[in-house]
């Protein structure tokens, strides 16, 4: 069961985070190893914008000789909307299995479309979450709720360039000598939280859709239940976004927080999987915690384990939140109706600075007439010192 205005991110339908086309007889008409003049029809060019367009990721597994394959992909103009193709002669399951994991998706977002049943069979067999498609379906596929996302955002038109720069990123990262921390301060990161305005509500809601491992609750909020958090004085909906020398992340974190005299109830916290590796959820966490002991209030985290978020638990564990009780909870009244939800409660201390990124954030004024409790400071730190930059 759900709150009011709140819904769990349906299991039985998600939607397509990346669609995996097979080449001969499905991309284009003909088969290439037999004849070098297959031809891309007009409507298959669209259905491949179209889905750009809406943020969902296309790549390719295709039995062909690669250069042959991605010359004619460039040929015809359709060559960088497809990210970590497999064009060689590989399993086609092996191949899509390698596109889900080295994209980090959940292989329930993942769908492949090829014109010979067998290998649909194939992958069906050793990755039976992925939905496959016969290539006679490519014309009503744009026209299915599962290649239709409920709200579109500047951030899907971005999304393949996002994922682009990412493995440039990757690659990056497999070339530097140094250590990791040495490699995220090579990156120039600059992480900037603020509130949110109406402008990003349809990106708050997409991402408490699409976001699952990191992800404290799995709680969907509607475009309108967000706006009347925002209207809502005593509630906070913050969004983070993520730059760094390679291009921009956009949109890549969630705050919902409810800000009560003594205690701070953290009713979500996601971040995208897209930047689990840059530190960017421990980073949103420490600045909160830091935010809550310079106010004099402890934080109470809703969590509800879900078959993908063991890292957002662990994320909130190492950070020093715990399931002891403790009478600040009365302030915030019982768990509503969504079944499994834990509180985790944490008396705050203040934070060091982030050493790997640039961190612009806002002060979190305290709610007026509250009498906080005694916040401890980080060792050897000046309790007036304030540890982020301002908004």
């Amino acid at each position: 069961m759900t709150g009011p205005g709140e819904n769990t991110v349906p299991e039985g339908l998600a939607t397509v985070k990346c669609l995996v086309w097979d080449l001969d007889n499905t991309l284009w008409q003909g088969t290439l190893a037999e004849d070098d003049q297959v031809s891309l029809t007009e409507s298959t060019r669209e259905l491949i914008t179209t889905l750009d367009a809406r943020g969902i990721l296309q790549s390719v597994a295709s039995k062909n000789d690669y250069d042959h394959a991605w010359a004619r992909l460039e040929e015809f103009g359709v060559a960088e909307y497809f990210v970590l193709p497999h064009i060689g002669w590989a399993a086609k399951s092996e191949s899509v299995r390698a596109i889900a994991d080295g994209l980090n998706f959940d292989y329930r977002t993942v769908a492949f479309v090829d014109d010979q049943p067998t290998e649909r069979a194939e992958v069906s067999f050793h990755l039976p979450d992925v939905r496959c498609y016969p290539a006679e379906d490519l014309p009503r596929l744009a026209t299915r709720p599962e290649f239709s996302p409920g709200t579109v955002t500047a951030d899907s038109a971005c999304r393949r360039a996002m994922y682009q720069a990412g493995l440039r990123r990757k690659s990056a990262e497999a070339d530097f000598a140094g250590s990791d921390e040495d490699f995220l301060r090579s990156l120039n990161l600059v992480m900037t939280i603020g509130r949110a305005g109406e402008e990003d509500l349809s990106r708050v809601e997409e991402l408490t859709l699409r976001t699952s491992q990191m992800n404290a609750t799995g709680v969907y909020y509607s475009h309108g239940v967000l706006r009347d958090l925002l209207d809502d004085s005593r509630h906070e909906v913050l969004v983070t976004t993520l730059n760094d020398r390679f291009g921009p992340h956009g949109t890549v974190g969630i705050v919902l927080l409810e800000r009560y005299p003594r205690v701070w109830h953290l009713k979500l916290l996601l971040t995208s999987c897209r930047v689990i590796s840059l530190g960017a959820g421990a980073a949103i966490i420490s600045w909160l915690i830091d935010q809550a002991a310079r106010t004099g209030v402890h934080l109470l985290a809703d969590f509800r384990r879900t078959e993908r978020n063991r890292m957002m638990e662990i994320a909130y564990r190492f950070s020093g939140f715990t399931d002891t009780p403790c009478a600040c909870a009365a302030a915030v009244g019982g768990h509503g109706e969504v079944d499994g939800l834990q509180r985790l409660h944490l008396a705050p201390a203040r934070q060091a600075p982030p050493s790997t990124l640039e961190l612009i954030a806002p002060d979190l004024a305290p709610v007026s007439g509250a009498a906080p409790h005694v916040a401890p400071t980080a060792a050897g730190e000046d309790s007036n010192f304030s540890s982020y930059g301002s908004a």
